[in-house]
């Protein structure tokens, strides 16, 4: 009832009021209608004087109902009064009560838009790790590719494992302690000779591992095809490792054991498990198969033993030198002896020294003590002299 149906000269009418007004329109127009039947009843003619009567009380009626309109109208303006100031009441904690909502919305929305903001920071952060985590596994996607075409060529794999191989070498021994690709006096050459002390043999160590094999286990999709694979397997290392005894291990020249290095250890750990046929005929063959780790640990053996042939041949210089240092002390007691000697005449003359003093220092006390004032003349042109002591 409280809704504005629209406004006039600024003033906004409800709905209330404009049904009030509509009440009061319809009974003007109905009291109107009623006025004009009276005044037509008036000039009738004299036989509706019976009528009369009816027409006073119905003007009686119509008077009593004017002033219930009157009445009406004052109770009707009052109500709305009343119903205007309690709507600008109404309208006022309304319009309170938005504005504290506006404002506790307005906290809210900034409220709302710190924390936005401090998720997205935090978004973006962790956007930007995620996009260094994904450039990382993209470029090491790259390196495992790289990795795999390296592997699936056989002359760079054999670079690899060369590499590998070098590298673990050239940690552990000098550079004098080794030769990579040296030939030997039959033509073939191993990928490194490890030079033993003492005059001793080179070890040969080889890098070549025939991968093609086992690549083809790995990608075995059924029983038959991995029973090929073995079977393709196990002929190429048995082929390898033929070549290898009969290219690498030369009587006098090189150790009757070689080394065939294998740049995995996942793969040397497979070949344990799987085909111990083939590591008893690389033990028969006198060839040893050895993972990185193992390599280096022999490496390291081999390692000890030329620093301790260096320190046994160092130990021959000492003792040529202890032998040197044991003449010259020899010599040294010598001439310490003959000084000794000449230190001891010295004590004795000067012993005798100390005597002829102490006579001395006697005989002057003595002169000291005569009195040469009761002597006669005669005795001293005499010449007499005084008694020589010995």
């Amino acid at each position: 009832m409280q809704d504005i149906l629209f406004v006039i000269g600024g003033r906004a009418v409800t709905v209330l009021e404009a049904s009030v007004a509509a009440g009061f329109m319809l009974l003007g127009l109905i009291l109107m209608v009623a006025w004009s039947a009276l005044r037509q009843i008036r000039y009738r003619s004299d036989e509706e004087s019976a009528a009369a009567e009816r027409i006073h009380e119905l003007e009686q009626h119509l008077s009593t109902l004017l002033r219930s309109q009157g009445e009406m109208s004052g109770r009707m303006q009052t109500m709305a009064e009343i119903f205007g100031s309690r709507q600008s009441d109404m309208m006022r904690a309304v319009n309170e009560r938005l504005d504290s909502m506006g404002h506790k919305l307005g906290l809210s929305m900034a409220n709302t838009t710190k924390q936005t903001h401090e998720g997205l920071q935090q978004l973006h952060e962790r956007l930007a790790v995620i996009d260094r985590a994904q450039r990382t596994i993209t470029d090491l996607s790259g390196q495992v590719v790289e990795l795999q075409s390296i592997l699936s060529n056989k002359q760079t794999r054999g670079a690899f494992g060369q590499g590998r191989m070098e590298a673990i070498i050239q940690d552990q021994l000098p550079s004098s302690a080794y030769t990579f690709q040296a030939t030997l006096s039959t033509g073939s050459r191993p990928d490194c000779l490890v030079h033993m002390p003492n005059g001793a043999p080179s070890l040969a160590i080889d890098a070549k591992f025939p991968l093609e094999g086992f690549n083809l286990l790995r990608k075995a999709l059924n029983e038959d095809h991995l029973k090929q694979a073995q079977a393709q397997f196990r002929r190429d290392l048995s082929k390898h490792i033929q070549d290898i005894h009969e290219k690498y291990l030369v009587p006098g020249e090189t150790q009757d054991t070689a080394f065939l290095f294998v740049p995995s250890e996942s793969i040397f750990a497979e070949l344990n498990e799987s085909f111990e046929d083939l590591i008893q005929k690389a033990h028969r063959s006198r060839i040893v198969i050895v993972s990185p780790s193992l390599l280096m640990l022999s490496i390291q053996v081999i390692q000890a033993v030329l620093r301790d042939a260096k320190m046994r041949e160092q130990a021959h210089l000492i003792q040529a030198e202890v032998a040197h240092l044991t003449d010259d002390v020899g010599r040294l007691n010598d001439r310490v002896t003959k000084l000794q000697t000449h230190f001891g005449q010295a004590n004795r003359d000067i012993e005798q020294i100390l005597i002829s003093t102490d006579k001395i220092t006697r005989r002057s006390r003595k002169i000291e003590e005569l009195d040469l004032g009761d002597l006669p003349s005669a005795n001293l042109e005499a010449g007499q002299r005084l008694p020589a002591s010995s």
